[in-house]
């Protein structure tokens, strides 16, 4: 898509009109006084928890921002390819997609060898390795990102819409009740200084470096302080420069560096270009930069290429910085033990650094998924209570690792850290291509757990790696031929999601072990669909079973199929036919070859509602996968709503 031709404009470029194309109104009228989850702040973090809890209806969110309305330009722009895994599950990756920027190869300037003071190309690599993921590396104004989750909470069974203009003043602890107390100025000139009240079970701050919500917790971050100047900057420009559509990583010999990314649209582009050092204890703010600074400092590294800006969308001043926080809820980790969560922090709130690996928005998004399905169970009373410390422990471990990379990173891309001498281009080429999958956002690894297994049977599947997220492959569905991707049936809806692997032998056969394993899942007192789905409810709707068979798809007969994997379900009791698949033999794309799954035992994926694989094991394992169930679920009862403001839940 081409657009921004004649101008920036905000909002859904396929709405002619620029005044129709975003929606500005939030929720009317009071907050309410009484919610199970109360989420402050809606960046991309608290979006992201918005969206996935707007799924259930039975679960009393709301979400308050202190801006008057939702973003309209500006601030990130770098979707990774997890993400895009991610989105998918959101239902909004082809949007994205349609929209965005697709960054399929980056480049390299470095200092010209005989002339200085000038810049030219010294490599070329493809951005993202072949077959890391099936989607690519995209770059969209984190504001649409914003609207996409937007849509997806107002058409959601929860019908939720953000309350902008409140400022959250403090959080306190209810005493005679598992809530906390959280009071809101009203913003809006109709009703400027009034107080609200809200009693929460749960409060999730997203509300930025400068987090209301950490300090009410006694949380800091700690770390590196700012001691660098960048500038960013969005603009439509006329220039010679020849890579000004590729993604570009620029060193200059003394004028400092620049992080060049193409934008949508096929005109506006982003420029990250490296400022003065500043002194101990100074403030970028004290420097009075101007956005005049920062594009004669794009024009200086660029040398000897034109730049004429016509135009800029947005432009900031930062200072490159990594702190962290040494935890993401309430609990005192000598406390673990005695008491649960009930505040969170997440995104920017726990984590800060700078945006050259183009990880902050994705790590956010990230943190608040992972936290999002684990409300959801112990709400629901799925999950034991103990689930929600898993958030902090899980998700602090991938902020250091995050802050570690940074700090690397951000020095090799500072220019005047080093003299002309020391200037190694190559060195900065082969670090990015040695960390991409980490940019790419597919190297976070969970430790084992009680909701993530040893790797005892590692060796079944070894491309599934226990910890890793579900990494996708083509398969055919037998039921209609359709070729798809294994990992788009993992939907943002709660789920747990286990995969039955076949060996080589008949799938159809009595005695197959896949034809065991269904039987098992369907009949046996201590099968965890059985033991865990509520009474009156479709069969899938705690744990979503599929099989997957070696066989090209011509070769099976889906009526012969164990009836497992044919469930009724809904009002009318209709079959879902969506269960069972076949390798893409005649694509050559076979998934159990490109994942390394052993062809003669076969082997279970369990995979997490989050989309990381959570345990593999034998095909008749069905005694461990039991236990592995019962380590944290709660027997599913009649009543299938199971909030009720969880008064009664205690710690397991």
């Amino acid at each position: 898509m081409q657009f921004h031709l004649n101008g920036y404009e905000p909002g859904d470029p396929e709405i002619s009109d620029p005044a129709e194309r975003h929606d500005p109104t939030g929720a009317s009228g009071n907050v309410p006084q009484e919610v199970d989850v109360l989420i402050v702040g809606c960046g991309p973090a608290g979006l992201t928890l918005a969206a996935q809890l707007s799924a259930f209806p039975d679960i009393k969110t709301c979400i308050v921002e202190q801006k008057s309305g939702p973003l309209l330009r500006g601030q990130a722009d770098g979707i990774a390819c997890r993400t895009m895994e991610m989105f998918h599950a959101f239902g909004f990756s082809e949007r994205v997609l349609k929209e965005g920027y697709w960054v399929n190869e980056t480049t390299f300037w470095k200092p010209d060898d005989t002339q200085p003071e000038n810049i030219i190309r010294s490599g070329r690599v493809q951005d993202v390795e072949e077959g890391l993921s099936e989607f690519p590396h995209v770059i969209l104004n984190q504001a649409r990102v914003h609207d996409f989750f937007l849509e997806v909470m107002r058409k959601s069974p929860a019908r939720l819409k953000p309350y902008y203009s409140r400022r959250l003043l403090d959080i306190e602890p209810d005493p005679a009740s598992s809530c906390v107390t959280v009071r809101l100025e009203r913003l809006d000139p109709a009703h400027e200084g009034e107080t609200e009240t809200v009693k929460a079970h749960h409060v999730v701050g997203c509300d930025g470096a400068r987090s209301t919500v950490r300090k009410s917790i006694g949380r800091a971050l700690y770390g590196d302080s700012a001691n660098h100047a960048w500038g960013v900057m969005d603009v439509l420009a006329v220039t010679d420069f020849p890579d000004i559509r590729l993604k570009g990583l620029i060193q200059s010999t003394n004028q400092g560096a620049i992080v060049l990314i193409p934008r949508e649209g096929g005109y506006l582009i982003r420029i990250y270009v490296e400022l003065d050092k500043l002194h101990e204890d100074e403030r970028v703010a004290n420097r009075n930069i101007t956005a005049d600074d920062l594009i004669a400092a794009t024009q200086r590294v660029l040398k000897p290429y034109t730049f004429e800006v016509k135009e800029i969308a947005w432009w900031s001043v930062y200072e490159i910085g990594q702190r962290l926080c040494d935890k993401f809820d309430d609990v005192p980790a000598e406390e673990i033990g005695a008491r649960l969560p009930r505040v969170f922090i997440a995104g920017d709130a726990c984590h800060t650094h700078s945006p050259k690996a183009g990880q902050g928005m994705n790590v956010s998004m990230q943190d608040s998924f992972n936290l999002g399905w684990k409300l959801a169970s112990v709400l629901r009373k799925r999950s034991t209570p103990r689930l929600l410390h898993t958030y902090s422990a899980e998700r602090q471990a991938i902020a250091k690792e995050l802050i570690d990379f940074d700090r690397e990173w951000a020095q090799m891309l500072s220019a005047s850290a080093k003299s002309a001498t020391e200037l190694n281009p190559q060195e900065v080429q082969t670090y990015f291509v040695r960390q991409g999958r980490y940019t790419a956002g597919t190297a976070t690894h969970y430790h084992s757990s009680f909701i993530t297994g040893e790797p005892a049977h590692q060796h079944l599947a070894k491309g599934f790696v226990v910890g890793t997220r579900l990494h996708s492959a083509p398969v055919v569905r037998l039921a209609d031929a359709k070729p798809v991707h294994l990992g788009h049936t993992l939907k943002a809806d709660g789920r747990w999601r286990l995969f039955a692997f076949a060996g080589r032998e008949d799938p159809a056969a009595a005695n197959s072990d896949v034809h065991a394993l269904c039987t098992f899942l369907a009949e046996a007192e201590d099968s965890p669909v059985k033991r865990y789905t509520p009474a009156g409810e479709d069969i899938d709707c705690v744990i979503d079973v599929r099989a997957v068979f070696q066989q090209d798809h011509r070769e099976l007969a889906l009526e012969k199929m164990p009836a497992f994997l044919l469930p009724q379900k809904g009002r009318y009791q209709l079959r879902d036919y969506e269960k069972v698949f076949c390798a893409d033999v005649r694509g050559g794309h076979d998934i159990f070859t490109l994942r390394g799954i052993d062809r003669e035992r076969g082997c279970i994926v369990v995979v997490r509602p989050d989309q990381y694989v959570a345990h593999i094991l034998q095909l008749d394992g069905h005694a461990e996968l039991a236990r592995f169930f019962d380590g944290f679920m709660v027997p599913g009862k009649t009543d299938t709503r199971g909030v009720q403001m969880a008064k009664t839940i205690a710690v397991r």
